[in-house]
């Protein structure tokens, strides 16, 4: 049973989710289509590829069209591709054919842990304070330009040279970043999208990866009981 999905991010806002006020994220999750099953005596490993979105066939390669034409993904109406694809593998051989559609609803319910991975937003060049979180210089003793300073990246003599991977001033963001163990608290099958307990990485309308968890690798934050005010 494949348990990812292709999603978008929509926005963030808040909800009261058992008397508690959370951050929540709504994620639409339109539906997706199988567009290739991968065979484990052709590929080593069981499968399916998933295709979400729309793009104009202009837009699309040759190659990729004659690959889509065969899954029968392309709307016909519209003369659209899918715009991204997406490869899942399983432990056991799939259930689902070529063309067959997931919903959102036939994979996460209310209560499902999940994890969300995607692009985080590009910041630009940033200093080592905003990038690391380095406290800065001292602003006492006539050091009145070393409030955001690094400091010292290396010794003088041995080994006379600045380590590879050093936390210095950068490009700071635009990564890919997966948040883990976010509680799925709502499904609205209506308009193809769920509401999570939590931040996920990325700009309204960025593609997200969201994959269902067996097991949550640890508590979330609504499962810990309330403290009793002292």
């Amino acid at each position: 049973m494949i348990n990812t999905v292709i999603g978008t991010k929509v926005k963030m806002t808040q909800a009261f989710y058992e008397n508690k006020r959370v951050p929540v994220s709504i994620v639409s999750v339109a539906p997706n289509v199988v567009s290739q099953v991968l065979d484990k005596k052709k590929h080593g490993y069981w499968g399916l590829q998933i295709a979400a979105g729309n793009k104009k066939a202009k837009n699309t390669s040759k190659s990729l069209q004659g690959h889509l034409k065969k899954s029968q993904t392309p709307d016909s109406k519209l003369q659209t591709f899918p715009r991204y694809l997406k490869e899942v593998r399983l432990n056991e051989e799939p259930e689902e054919k070529v063309g067959d559609v997931i919903q959102v609803q036939d994979i996460f319910s209310e209560g499902d842990m999940v994890q969300v991975t995607g692009i985080s937003k590009g910041k630009g060049f940033a200093g080592g304070v905003k990038r690391w979180g380095f406290a800065g210089g001292p602003r006492t003793h006539g050091q009145s330009d070393r409030h955001r300073a690094p400091g010292s990246i290396g010794q003088g003599t041995d080994p006379g040279r600045v380590h590879k991977g050093k936390k210095m001033a950068g490009r700071m963001g635009g990564e890919k970043v997966t948040v883990k163990n976010l509680k799925v608290l709502f499904v609205d099958s209506g308009k193809n999208e769920i509401h999570l307990s939590g931040p996920v990485p990325g700009s309204p309308k960025s593609l997200l990866i969201i994959k269902k968890l067996i097991k949550a690798e640890k508590e979330n934050f609504l499962d810990k009981p309330k403290e009793e005010a002292k």
